[in-house]
């Protein structure tokens, strides 16, 4: 947050927001990180190009809800074993 806030000071961005910061490692003995970042003109732009996985960890895109991978394969084996007999 506070390294996004700095970027938009120093580059003039209107929306903090709209900076995406990622890869970060800390230098051998400490005191020094680098990093990768990304500026976008606004949010619409940001949501088009950046993968999904990032749009949720800078809590613009939402989680995907409904039934898990599993769970949908259990219902659907459940359905086959159903089919074609009475209610009883």
């Amino acid at each position: 947050k506070d390294l996004a806030t700095k970027l938009a000071s120093m580059y003039k961005v209107h929306d903090s927001q709209c900076i995406q910061l990622f890869g970060f490692r800390t230098a051998f003995g400490g005191g020094r990180s680098t990093g990768f970042g990304l500026i976008y003109e606004n949010l619409d732009k940001m949501k088009k190009f950046e993968p999904k996985y990032r749009l949720k960890r800078a809590g613009v895109a939402e989680d995907k809800t409904g039934a898990g991978r599993r769970a949908k394969k259990d219902t659907k084996n459940r359905r086959k074993k159903v089919r074609g007999k009475e209610k009883t």
